[in-house]
């Protein structure tokens, strides 16, 4: 994955971005290429986000980490169990994921956070090949409209009309499955209280609730 280059306007604007930097990081090298997924591959519980930020996963080279969306999503899962510190820094700030597994729809950043449909799908069969090889995933949850798409694409009955997305949305999927849809915590969001923190909190919350369930309970490594 850290060396495709399918999509050329992505991998032209990576560059461009870690060699001009932002002057906040003027001295960090960026990572600048790809950036794979992180987590457990026993996960039962799969985050979904749109793409690394410019100058946050694209320059530390972890998803959701080094800018204020990653703030939002670590806090949360932290919060309930799902992770073992608040904060993601950088790749070296010692954070573990446990039982849960962050990707994206992209793993490169687009300019002006809007991907061409030809990048999603040319990005889509990692994330085909990511759901195949986590087979203990019993809740996704999807941030923001784009990720709820791509995985109800990937995951519905065929044919199916797709609900329409909003916040706290809940489907239960043909594989037993649950998905869970949020808005994105991108600053746009954030910062115009579309989303507050009580919001996101709760999917998490619901997504605890769910593994939990004696349906969802399994024994075995975490």
């Amino acid at each position: 994955m850290c060396i495709c280059r399918r999509c050329p306007r992505l991998v032209a604007w990576a560059a461009a971005v870690a060699k001009a930097k932002v002057a906040r990081f003027r001295d960090i090298e960026y990572w600048g290429r790809p950036v794979p997924s992180f987590g457990r591959d026993s996960a039962r519980l799969l985050v979904v986000g749109l793409a690394p930020a410019a100058h946050g996963g694209t320059r530390t080279g972890r998803v959701f980490t080094g800018d204020r969306s990653g703030d939002w999503l670590y806090r949360a899962l932290h919060r309930f169990g799902f992770a073992n510190q608040p904060l993601s820094i950088d790749r070296h700030d010692g954070l573990r994921l446990r039982d849960s597994y962050i990707t994206a729809v992209l793993h490169c950043a687009p300019p002006l956070n809007k991907p061409l449909p030809t990048e999603i799908a040319n990005c889509r069969p990692f994330l085909v090949r990511e759901m195949q090889l986590l087979p203990r995933i019993r809740v996704i949850v999807a941030l923001g409209k784009i990720a709820f798409d791509n995985v109800w694409q990937l995951t519905s009955t065929p044919g199916k009309p797709r609900p329409r997305f909003r916040h706290g949305l809940e489907v239960a999927l043909p594989s037993g499955q649950t998905l869970l849809a949020s808005f994105h915590p991108s600053q746009q969001n954030t910062f115009t209280g579309k989303l507050t923190e009580p919001m996101f909190d709760s999917i998490f919350a619901r997504a605890r609730e769910l593994l939990t369930e004696p349906s969802h309970v399994e024994s075995g490594p975490r």
